[in-house]
C-alpha cells in the first residue's frame, strides 16, 4: 500500500499517510502540512495522488495553498519545488482550457475557455519569475501555447529547452507535436524516435505519435504497427484504438467495417468524450438511418472538442443528418459552421458540396455555384459536381456554360446513364433533337447494364418525339414504357361491343359504364400510378391523329382508376369544344373542378367556354378567381382577363368612347402586369401591341408584333397564328395592301393550310381596298368553298362584283370583252342577291332586307346599262375589226412587195457575184495554160536552133546582137506594161532553170501534145494572151498569121531572125524560158543564154 511519511516539526517521529486513503476534505491534510511545514515535495504527491483518483477539487486547493504568498515567504529558498506546483497549476488550467465542460452553453464554454488560459499563463510567468530558465516551465509555456493554437511560438518554446538539452524528453516531444501541428511530418517523426531513443520506457502516446507520422506519410503498415504497440502498452489508449478502427474502415469492406466499428465502441466506452470517436460513430449511424443518435454524438463531439477539423466534421455530419431529414434551414447553417472551421478547402471538402447542394435547393444559385466550383478545383472530373454546376447555369441563364458542364461530366463518364439523363433533362428546353439524342444514349447504357429504363426516361423520350412531329415514334416509344394493360384491349378494338354512338348521348365522354361491363365479364381494369402520365400523353397523341374516340376511351379510363386526375377532364372537355358541344364541355371542366375548385387552368379553361357562349359577366368573374387561386401569379389568367377587357372595348353593341378607352387601359395594364413578371411572355406582347393598335399607334405595335413574330418562329413549341394577322392588319391600317396581302397568304399556308375562312375574309377586304375586285372575288369564293352557310360571304361576293361592275362601267374607255365581263359579274350579283333576298332567317346572319333588295334593284340598273354599252361596245369592236383586216390587208401586200424586191436583189447579187468568181476561175485556167504554153514553146526552141547557132555562130551573134539592141528600144516603150509579168516571172526562174534538162528532154512530147491541139485553141492563143495581160500591140500582126499546127509554129520560130519587129515575148524568154529585164544584162550578153 502506497503511502507518505510527513516529518513531525522538533521530532523524530513521522506522520504516515496512505494516499489510497486520503480523507475527503483537503482541508484536513493541508492542515498537517502546514503545522508541520511538511516539504513542497510531498504537497506534490499528495495533490497529484488526489487528481489521479479524480479528486480535481483537492487537487486544485491543495497547490493553490501551495504555491500562496504565505508558502512562498516561508519556503523562499526552495526554488524547484514551488516551480513544481506552479507548473502543475499551469498544466491544470491549460488542461482545463482545452477539455470544456459538456453541457454548457456555447458563448459560456468560450468565455471559460479564455479564463482557463489566463490562469494558467498567470502561474507559467509566476514559475518564471522565480527561475527564468526552468526548462519544465518552458516546456509548459509550450503545451500552452500549442493549447491556444499558437504554433509558431510553442515551437519556439520547446526550441528555448532543447538548445540547453538536446534530450529533454518533454521537450522532444512538445517540439514533435508542434511539427506535426505544421504538417512537418517527417521532422515530427524524427523527433519522435529521437525521444524514444533517449528514454525507451516512454508511454504509449509517444508510439502514439509516430503512429500517426507513418500514417500522414502513407507508410500505412509501419503505423498500423505503432498504434498496435500503443496499445500493447496502455490497453486503455483511446486514441490508438479510434486509429485503429479508421485503419479498418479506410478499405470499406465488410469484415474491416464491423472490426473498426467494434474498436470505436469499445473506445467510447473507455472515454465517452473522445471527439474523434463520437464522429465516427455518429458517421455509422448516420447511414444505418438513426438520426437521433447522429444528433446526440455528434453534439457531444462538439462540445469537447476545440480542434478545428474535428469540429468540422462534427459540424458536417450534424448537417447531413438534417439535410437528408429535408430541413434545409438547419442543415444549410451546420453546413456553414463546418466550412468556418476550415482553414483551406483540400482539408475537408465535403461541408462545401453539401452546402452548395442546400443553397441550390434554396434558390441561392450564386453562393451555390462558389462553393460547388471549390469542389471542381479539388476534383475537377467529379461528375456530380460538374452535374450540379450545369444545372446552376441553366437557373442563372447561362444555359449554353450549364449544356458544358452537362456534356462534359457525360464526356468523363459515358457510362453513365444518370449523366445523360441530367444532360437531356437540361436540352429539353433548348434543343430538343440533341435532348432526344441523349435520353436515346441514356436507355441503351441502361439496357446494355441489365437495367430496367425507367419510365420516366421513355416518356420523355416519347413526349420529344411527339413534339419533333414523329408520330409513330412516339406511339411506340408510349406503348414501350406502358407494356401490357387494359389498354391494348382498348386500343385493339377487341371491345367494340360497349362502345356507345357519340350521336346517342351527349353523355358519352361521362361515362363509365363500359369500364364496369369490362370487370364483369372478367378483364382485369389495372392501371399502375406511374403509367397514368405515358397513357395521358398516349391519349393526346391519339386527338393528334384524329382518332378523339379512341383518346376519349383512354381519359376515361384515367378517371375510373383515378377520378380526381384533373387534366384528363380538361382533354375531354376540349373534345366536346371542338365539337362544338359546349355546353357538355362546361360540364366536364366543371367536374375538375369539383376536384380543385382553385385549379387554374380549369377556371382558365371555363373562362374561355363561357366568354365564347357569350356570358361575358360569367366569364370576367372566373378569369379573375383564376388569377385570386394563384395571387396574380397565373399568366394564362391575366392575360385572359387582359383579352376579355379588349373584347369589352370592341363589342358589336353601341359604343361608349368613355367606356371602350377604360377597357383599353385595362387590357393594357394586365398585359404590362404579365410581362413584368415575364419578360419573354409572347402573348403578353402580342396583347400589348393589339391596343396600341386599337389607338393608333400603328408603328410602335407594328415593331412589336415583328420582334413576337421573330421570337415565336425561332421555338418549335409556339404557334402564334394572331401575331401574323395582327401584324397583317397593322400593314392594312398603313395602306400598305401589298404587304397585307403576303402577310395573310403566309399564315395561310403556314397555320391553316389555306382553309381558314375568317382570314380568306381578312384577304377578300385587303383586295377589296387595294380596288382589287376579281381577287377580292376569287378570295371570296374560296371561302364561300369552305363555310357554304355563312351568308356573310356571300354578300361580300355579291357586293365585289357590283363594284367591279360599276368600277368597269365608269371608265372612259373599256372593251367589248370588260363589258360582256361586266354583264356576267352583274348578273351573278342579282343572282346572289336574289338568293339572300329569299332566305327566312337573315335577321340571324345581321342582314336588312330592304338593304338587300336595294343591292338587287341597284345591279339590275346596272345591268341594263351595261348591256346597252355592250351593244355599243361589239359594234365599236365590228367597226374596229374591219378596219383592223383592211389595214391588215395593206400590210400583207406591202410585205409581199418588199420581200419581192428584196429577193430580186439578193438574185441579182447572187448572180453577180457567181460570174465574178467564174470569171476568176478563168482567168485562173488561162494563165496555166499560158504558163503551159511558154515552157513548152521555149524547150521547142532550143532543140531545133542548137545546130544552126553551132554552124553560124559569128553572124548569128552579130545578127542578135543588132536585135537585141532593138528589143532594148522597145522595151523601153512597153516597160509599164510587163512590170507584172516580169515580177511573177521572175519569182519563177529557179525553178525554170531547175526544170530545164527535164523539158528538153521531154521535148518531142511535148510537141506532139502541141499538134494535137485543136485549131480553135490555136486561134484562141491570141486572146489567151490578151486575158493574161502579156498581149503586145507591135506583135499583133504577126500573131495574126496562123499558129495552130506545129509547122506554122516552127515556121514562124525559123523566120524570126529575119523579121524586122520580132515578138518581145519570144525576144525575151530566148531558149530557156526566162523574162529578162532590159536593165539586168548588156547587149553583148545575150549570146549566152543557152548557157
Amino acid at each position: 500500500m502506497a503511502c507518505v511519511y510527513i516529518p513531525v516539526q522538533n521530532s523524530e517521529e513521522e506522520v504516515r499517510v496512505a494516499l489510497d486513503q486520503l480523507p475527503r476534505d483537503a482541508s484536513d491534510i493541508l492542515d498537517i502540512l502546514k503545522a508541520e511545514q511538511a516539504p513542497l515535495d510531498l504537497w506534490l504527491i499528495i495533490a497529484r495522488e488526489y487528481f489521479k483518483q479524480g479528486k480535481i477539487e483537492q487537487f486544485r486547493q491543495i497547490l493553490e495553498e501551495g504555491s500562496s504568498p504565505e508558502i512562498d515567504e516561508y519556503y523562499a529558498e526552495v526554488r524547484y519545488e514551488r516551480i513544481a506546483i506552479l507548473n502543475a497549476l499551469g498544466a491544470y488550467y491549460t488542461y482545463l482550457g482545452k477539455i470544456e465542460t459538456k453541457n454548457r452553453k456555447i458563448e459560456t464554454k468560450h468565455r471559460e475557455k479564455e479564463e482557463h488560459f489566463i490562469m494558467a499563463t498567470q502561474y507559467y510567468n509566476k514559475a518564471s519569475r522565480i527561475d527564468v530558465h526552468e526548462p519544465s516551465t518552458w516546456v509548459g509555456k509550450g503545451q500552452l501555447l500549442l493549447a491556444k493554437g499558437e504554433v509558431e511560438q510553442a515551437s519556439s518554446a520547446f526550441k528555448i529547452v532543447l538548445d540547453a538539452d538536446r534530450d529533454n524528453v518533454p521537450a522532444l516531444l512538445g517540439q514533435a507535436c508542434a511539427e506535426f501541428n505544421r504538417g512537418r511530418f517527417s521532422d515530427s517523426l524524427e523527433l519522435y524516435k529521437r525521444a524514444l531513443q533517449v528514454y525507451p520506457d516512454c508511454p504509449g502516446a509517444v508510439r502514439l505519435g509516430i503512429g500517426l507520422c507513418r500514417y500522414k506519410l502513407g507508410q500505412f503498415e509501419k503505423a498500423r504497427r505503432a498504434f498496435q504497440r500503443a496499445l500493447q502498452l496502455d490497453p486503455e489508449n483511446v486514441e490508438a484504438l479510434v486509429a485503429l478502427a479508421i485503419m479498418d474502415l479506410h478499405p470499406n469492406e465488410a469484415s474491416g467495417i464491423r472490426k473498426g466499428m467494434q474498436k470505436m465502441q469499445r473506445a467510447f466506452e473507455i472515454y465517452p468524450y473522445c471527439a474523434m470517436a463520437l464522429n465516427y460513430l455518429a458517421n455509422h449511424f448516420f447511414f444505418t438511418g438513426q438520426h437521433f443518435l447522429v444528433e446526440q454524438l455528434t453534439e457531444t463531439a462538439l462540445a469537447v472538442t476545440n480542434h478545428g477539423p474535428t469540429k468540422s466534421h462534427s459540424y458536417y455530419n450534424l448537417a447531413r443528418s438534417y439535410h437528408s431529414k429535408g430541413d434545409y434551414e438547419k442543415s444549410g447553417l451546420y453546413y456553414m459552421a463546418s466550412v468556418k472551421e476550415i482553414n483551406k478547402p483540400h482539408e475537408f471538402i465535403f461541408p462545401y458540396y453539401g452546402l452548395g447542394q442546400v443553397q441550390l435547393k434554396l434558390g441561392d444559385f450564386r453562393s451555390a455555384l462558389t462553393n460547388f466550383e471549390k469542389v471542381l478545383e479539388i476534383y475537377p472530373d467529379n461528375c456530380e459536381t460538374l452535374k450540379s454546376l450545369g444545372h446552376i447555369y441553366v437557373q442563372l441563364g447561362q444555359i449554353e456554360k450549364g449544356q458544358e458542364f452537362m456534356k462534359k461530366a457525360a464526356k468523363i463518364d459515358a457510362r453513365d446513364a444518370e449523366a445523360f439523363t441530367d444532360l437531356g433533362e437540361l436540352l429539353i428546353s433548348s434543343d430538343t433533337s440533341a435532348a432526344l439524342e441523349a435520353f436515346k444514349t441514356a436507355r441503351t447504357l441502361m439496357k446494355k447494364g441489365g437495367q430496367e429504363v425507367p419510365i420516366e426516361v421513355l416518356n420523355n423520350i416519347g413526349v420529344l418525339h411527339f413534339e419533333k412531329e414523329e408520330f409513330e415514334l412516339a406511339q411506340q416509344v408510349f406503348m414501350e414504357a406502358l407494356g401490357d394493360g387494359i389498354w391494348l384491349t382498348l386500343l385493339d378494338n377487341k371491345v367494340n361491343i360497349y362502345a356507345i354512338d357519340a350521336s346517342a348521348s351527349i353523355l358519352q365522354y361521362k361515362d363509365m359504364q363500359l369500364f364496369r361491363r369490362l370487370e364483369e365479364d372478367g378483364h382485369s381494369v389495372e392501371l399502375p400510378w406511374n403509367k397514368v402520365t405515358v397513357l395521358f400523353n398516349l391519349a393526346r397523341l391519339l386527338e393528334q391523329f384524329n382518332n378523339t374516340e379512341a383518346a376519349s376511351i383512354l381519359y376515361r379510363v384515367i378517371l375510373f382508376k383515378y377520378p380526381d386526375y384533373i387534366d384528363a377532364y380538361l382533354r375531354l372537355a376540349a373534345i366536346s369544344k371542338a365539337r362544338n358541344n359546349l355546353q357538355l364541355s362546361i360540364e366536364l371542366v366543371n367536374e375538375a373542378l369539383k376536384v380543385n375548385g382553385k385549379y387554374p387552368t380549369a377556371l382558365s379553361m371555363l373562362g374561355d367556354l363561357e366568354l365564347k357562349n357569350d356570358d361575358w359577366v360569367k366569364a370576367k368573374e372566373t378569369f379573375r378567381a383564376a388569377s385570386d387561386a394563384t395571387d396574380g401569379k397565373d399568366s394564362y389568367a391575366t392575360l385572359s382577363l387582359g383579352n376579355w377587357n379588349y373584347y369589352a372595348a370592341l363589342r358589336n353593341e353601341k359604343r361608349a368612347p368613355k367606356l371602350e378607352a377604360t377597357h383599353l387601359e385595362k387590357a393594357k395594364e394586365l398585359y404590362t402586369r404579365v410581362l413584368i413578371q415575364h419578360t419573354s411572355n409572347l402573348y403578353a406582347a402580342n396583347g400589348a401591341g393589339v391596343v396600341l393598335a386599337e389607338k393608333g399607334h400603328f408603328d410602335v405595335s407594328k415593331d412589336i408584333f415583328t420582334q413576337v413574330q421573330e421570337a415565336a418562329s425561332g421555338s418549335v413549341f409556339v404557334q402564334m397564328a394572331d401575331v401574323w394577322i395582327n401584324l397583317a392588319h397593322v400593314y392594312f391600317a398603313q395602306g400598305n395592301f401589298a404587304l397585307a396581302v403576303k402577310m395573310y397568304q403566309n399564315c395561310l399556308r403556314k397555320f391553316y393550310h389555306n382553309t381558314d375562312a375568317q382570314i380568306l375574309l381578312y384577304l377578300a377586304r385587303t383586295h377589296y381596298e387595294a380596288e382589287q375586285w376579281q381577287d377580292c372575288k376569287k378570295t371570296l369564293l374560296r371561302a364561300i368553298h369552305l363555310a357554304p352557310s355563312n351568308y356573310t360571304l356571300r354578300f361580300d361576293a355579291g357586293v365585289a362584283m357590283q363594284k367591279f361592275s360599276a368600277s368597269t362601267l365608269q371608265k372612259t374607255k373599256r372593251t367589248a370583252d370588260e363589258v360582256r365581263s361586266t354583264v356576267a359579274e352583274l348578273e351573278n350579283a342579282v343572282r346572289v342577291f336574289s338568293q339572300l333576298s329569299a332566305g327566312s332567317n337573315l335577321h340571324l346572319h345581321g342582314f336588312d332586307e330592304k338593304k338587300i333588295n336595294t343591292h338587287v334593284e341597284y345591279c339590275k340598273h346596272l345591268l341594263e346599262a351595261a348591256k346597252v354599252h355592250r351593244e355599243a361596245a361589239e359594234r365599236e369592236e365590228q367597226q374596229n375589226r374591219q378596219r383592223q383586216e383592211a389595214a391588215r390587208q395593206v400590210a400583207l401586200a406591202e410585205e409581199a412587195r418588199r420581200k419581192a424586191e428584196e429577193q430580186k436583189k439578193y438574185l441579182l447579187e447572187k448572180r453577180k457575184q457567181e460570174d465574178e468568181q467564174k470569171r476568176v476561175r478563168q482567168l485562173e485556167e488561162n494563165f496555166e495554160r499560158v504558163k503551159e504554153q511558154w515552157k513548152s514553146s521555149t524547150s521547142a526552141s532550143k532543140r531545133r536552133e542548137r545546130p544552126e547557132n553551132d554552124d553560124e555562130e559569128g553572124g548569128h551573134s552579130e545578127k542578135r546582137r543588132r536585135k537585141g539592141g532593138k528589143r532594148k528600144r522597145k522595151d523601153k516603150s512597153s516597160r509599164s506594161r510587163y512590170e507584172t509579168q516580169e515580177e511573177e516571172a521572175d519569182m519563177m526562174d529557179d525553178q525554170d532553170e531547175l526544170e530545164d534538162e527535164d523539158a528538153n528532154m521531154n521535148y518531142r512530147e511535148t510537141t506532139h501534145q502541141m499538134d494535137d491541139q485543136d485549131d480553135a485553141a490555136g486561134e484562141n492563143a491570141q486572146d489567151l494572151l490578151a486575158a493574161a495581160g502579156l498581149e503586145d500591140s507591135d506583135a499583133e500582126d504577126e500573131m495574126a498569121a496562123p499558129s495552130s499546127t506545129a509547122v506554122r509554129r516552127r515556121q514562124a520560130l525559123s523566120e524570126s531572125d529575119d523579121d524586122e519587129q520580132p515578138n518581145p515575148i519570144r525576144d525575151n524568154t530566148d531558149s530557156d524560158g526566162e523574162v529578162r529585164d532590159d536593165n539586168d544584162k548588156p547587149d553583148e550578153d545575150a549570146g549566152l543564154d543557152d548557157d
